[in-house]
């Protein structure tokens, strides 16, 4: 098992897989697309279109988090923004009924995800998922997505 930056890592198909939450600040964690061998019943509660953040155990297993805007809300139409939100929540580990410990084999990484952005190594296998789940408009449109740092807090000035 490899280790960036305190993070422990197993090599899964070429690509690093984060093996633990990611708590820190610069953490990240890995991007997947269901594969084939995936059970219906996974499928079903991820549902098509979802975009799946997570990690590696130990016991060769995923915790995963998805979004797939079920609730059709205007601010988690594209897929980047459906991950930012599974993200945010796997990284502040907030309550949720979407998410669950899956097999390795029922899902593939295809890239990593960090509160600075998106890279995604195997946009290929995104945007097929995404084609299978009639969602391919949603795809990003570049293998590298960077969020725009918070604003500044505001000063607040006293009346005199």
């Amino acid at each position: 098992m490899a280790t960036k930056k305190g993070q422990e890592t197993m090599q899964e198909k070429g690509q690093d897989l984060p093996l633990e939450r990611p708590d820190e600040p610069d953490g990240r964690a890995a991007l997947f697309v269901p594969t084939a061998s995936i059970k219906e019943d996974v499928l079903t509660a991820v549902r098509l279109g979802a975009a799946i953040v997570g990690f590696g155990n130990h016991d060769r297993t995923l915790t995963i988090y998805y979004e797939s805007n079920r609730f059709s809300e205007p601010t988690l139409v594209k897929w980047e923004q459906k991950a930012r939100k599974a993200f945010e929540r796997l990284f502040d580990n907030l309550p949720t009924t979407s998410k669950m410990t899956a097999k390795m084999d029922h899902f593939e990484q295809v890239g990593y995800i960090s509160n600075k952005g998106i890279t995604i190594r195997r946009m290929e296998k995104l945007r097929g998922w995404l084609e299978q789940s009639d969602a391919l408009e949603t795809a990003p449109e570049t293998e590298v997505i960077t969020w725009a740092p918070p604003p500044p807090p505001k000063k607040i000035v006293a009346d005199d």
